[in-house]
């Protein structure tokens, strides 16, 4: 899932400080991290648990196991039997979910604000009280191999990508998919279900975001009163893993039954670390913007519709993250032309820009695109917390989000072009082929009970 990390832009400057000026935080005694967000303008409140783990924290021979347990927070505990929470939510007119990704995992309800003290009821219960038997883990573990099957075997583009990730990281974890290795889900026991819960699943190891019609003093009390008793528990030390330098271009293709051939390079790229005084990554999201975005983008305009090399052509890049990022471009190729076309087209776009720059115009329509996405964001209470929390999550904080949004509106033309002659070279590049092979014809269905999002 991608989450754009920018908030409002400056020329909003009121409404991006009174926003801003409205989150409160505090620390509980066992480490429990309380933010709230105040929002009046409906009587709703979103409930997010944002647990610092994901499938990045697994050991070889179990990934897949953050996943795992975040389908089985759902099977109940002694006070709540398996089933009733979603009940409970549902008869409240609330909704609720949960996902899992490379650097977290986080669970979430959205009702009415009466509701607040029944949200935090469950959710403070399963942080400690899961039940976790063999019989329930069996029954599981099943549906996520039929996820895996409909959502990564049986789907060309995820296959793709999956296996450009195992041959990008050499030694990260990023190299191994959330959902797991098919070979370890078939190996996974309950017992490795517990040690994950037991190991992570703890109140210093997790950020508990409120947003809505609340009041932050009384948010806080409840906090203290459904989650302050819940023990905190010692983390293990995190291995902190650094990639080495790639030494030269990688390619690979991926054969799969699919209607149409696609191409994707991927570039290693840096991500923020120091919000106030880095500028690459900022640079590359405006890069990102130049090339991809809308119609007027440069991809679109010279690929699809001036060159017709491509029927649909893209970039993107994510600066927010806990371990490395990646700057990517892909494309389909049009009919009657191959990936190589596409290739020489994207190197082509790319020689341009390093050698030409970009425009004041095109910068000035990335910022102002950015500034117009995210003030239509603001209105969801939703993605306020969601802003917040992965913040949290993955080593920064909320107060970072009014300064990723300076920076970005500070970046030159120059710069763009500076990351782009940077990180956009063939020693760090991975080019990833889709060869399609013939289509079964078989309709596809999700599996049974896969009904939480990832």
């Amino acid at each position: 899932m991608r989450i754009y990390l920018f908030c409002v832009a400056l020329l909003l400057g009121g409404l991006q400080t009174a926003a801003q000026a409205e989150v409160f935080e505090r620390t509980l005694a066992n480490g429990l991290k309380v933010i709230v967000k105040e929002d009046h303008r409906a009587p709703v409140v979103v409930q997010q648990i944002w647990y610092k783990t994901g499938s990045m924290d697994e050991r070889t021979g179990v990934t897949g196991i953050a996943h795992v347990l975040e389908h089985l927070m759902f099977k109940g505990t002694k006070d709540v039997p398996m089933g009733e929470f979603s009940k409970r939510i549902a008869a409240a007119g609330g909704r609720e979910n949960a996902f899992t990704s490379y650097d977290y995992t986080a669970y979430f309800q959205q009702l009415h604000k009466s509701k607040l003290v029944l949200a935090m009821q469950l959710e403070s219960d399963r942080m400690r009280n899961l039940n976790l038997t063999p019989a329930e883990f069996a029954k599981e573990i099943k549906v996520v191999m039929e996820e895996r099957r409909w959502r990564t075997d049986d789907e060309a583009h995820a296959l793709l990508q999956e296996k450009m990730m195992a041959t990008i990281y050499q030694e990260h974890p990023y190299q191994h998919p959330v959902i797991g290795w098919m070979s370890d889900l078939e190996a996974l026991t309950v017992g490795d279900a517990k040690a994950w819960y037991d190991r992570w699943y703890t109140p210093n190891n997790a950020t508990l975001v409120i947003a809505g019609d609340v009041k932050a003093s009384e948010v806080f009390e409840l906090a203290q009163r459904y989650y302050g008793g819940i023990p905190r528990r010692v983390l293990p030390a995190r291995r902190n893993f650094t990639e080495p330098a790639q030494v030269g271009i990688k390619r690979m293709v991926v054969k799969a039954p699919a209607e149409l051939p696609h191409l994707v390079m991927s570039y290693h790229a840096p991500t923020l670390k120091n919000p106030e005084q880095d500028w690459k990554p900022y640079a590359l999201e405006i890069l990102a913007g130049v090339l991809d975005g809308n119609e007027s983008a440069r991809l679109n305009k010279h690929l699809v519709r001036e060159q017709q090399v491509a029927s649909e052509a893209g970039a993107g890049y994510d600066s927010a993250s806990r371990g490395p990022s990646l700057f990517t471009l892909e494309a389909t190729p049009s009919e009657g032309k191959t990936v190589n076309d596409v290739e020489a087209a994207l190197r082509q776009e790319i020689a341009q820009l390093i050698k030409d720059g970009v425009t004041g115009e095109e910068l000035k329509r990335v910022k102002a695109q950015v500034t117009a996405s995210e003030v239509y964001k603001l209105d969801s209470v939703f993605y306020q917390a969601m802003q917040i929390g992965q913040m949290e999550s993955i080593g920064l904080t909320h107060r970072a989000i009014p300064v990723m949004l300076e920076k970005l509106q500070t970046v030159t033309a120059e710069q763009v072009r500076q990351v782009a002659e940077e990180f956009l070279r063939d020693d760090s590049l991975t080019v990833a082929v889709l060869d399609p092979q013939p289509l079964s014809g078989k309709p596809k269905h999700p599996p049974q009970g896969a009904t939480h999002a990832h």
